[in-house]
């Protein structure tokens, strides 16, 4: 048997999976032998994707085209699983929207888009995707959470805070699912080099300017998160530069770290 194909036989459900971070976790679980379910809102990307994907790696892979921030999403999506007789054994919650800028200044619909997306949509897919793994006693959960869910982040804060919410509600499953056969990891990068950090540095000529040692590259961080899945760790912070500003954040008293993201903050709009 070739260990580097774990998950022979085995199909993962990939969230967000037509571009950067999604699209290259894709990449990680089919070269590990997953067949795999590509979710997101562009059908035309997936069908790209699953093409090449199948094609290289010799897996089955299918398109679901949904938007998961629409409420009932994620329970239409389980429920042609099992019409379709797909069982799950790995689900990557990896959909998510980021807005970058002054929180007053941001209207109230972005706000919300940001909470249906990365705190309902997430929620809902746990809800509709983990029982049938307990009852088989068998499966991974990858939800890719970010570094700034570990403190206040000024210009990004409904975002940091719908990651915080995905970081803590990992931690909680973890706890509640030891014993189970089913594992539930975290992943949290930093700034990585996607289509999303390119439409952030559009609007702010600051973060354009952003040293190259600070930006991680997705493959390398796709593939940090696919062997922590397999592993089954509950925490994965991609690159020493970012495990160092985690451990950091978490041994600072909280209002010192309010002090300095709020000065990081200011600058960052200067």
């Amino acid at each position: 048997m070739d260990k580097t194909r774990i998950g022979s036989g085995e199909t993962a459900l990939i969230t967000g999976a037509s571009s950067g971070i999604g699209e290259a976790l894709a990449a990680c679980f089919a070269k590990g032998g997953f067949d795999l379910v590509l979710v997101a809102r562009s059908a035309d990307k997936l069908e790209t994707l699953a093409d090449r994907l199948s094609s290289k790696y010799r897996i089955n892979a299918w398109v679901e085209p949904a938007d998961l921030a629409m409420p009932g999403s994620a329970k239409k999506l389980a429920a042609a699983m099992k019409r379709r007789k797909r069982s799950i054994d790995v689900v990557v919650n990896n959909a998510g929207v980021l807005e970058h800028g002054v929180f007053a200044a941001i209207p109230d619909q972005r706000h919300q888009e940001l909470i249906d997306l990365n705190v309902s949509g997430l929620t809902s897919m746990l809800a509709h995707f983990l029982p049938p793994m307990l009852a088989r006693g068998h499966g991974r959960v990858l939800n890719v959470a970010s570094i700034a869910a570990f403190q206040p982040v000024p210009s990004l804060a409904t975002y940091a805070a719908t990651k915080a919410y995905v970081l803590s509600l990992t931690e909680s499953l973890s706890e509640e699912l030891q014993g189970t056969g089913v594992s539930i990891t975290a992943l949290c990068p930093g700034v990585t080099a996607t289509n999303m950090l390119s439409t952030v540095k559009s609007t702010n000529s600051r973060l354009a300017r952003l040293p190259g040692f600070l930006v991680g590259n997705v493959d390398k961080v796709a593939a940090e998160g696919y062997e922590a899945c397999i592993n089954g760790d509950v925490i994965k912070v991609p690159g020493v530069v970012n495990l160092a500003a985690m451990l950091a954040s978490r041994a600072t008293p909280k209002w010192l770290m309010r002090r300095i993201s709020g000065t990081l903050g200011r600058k960052s709009r200067e």
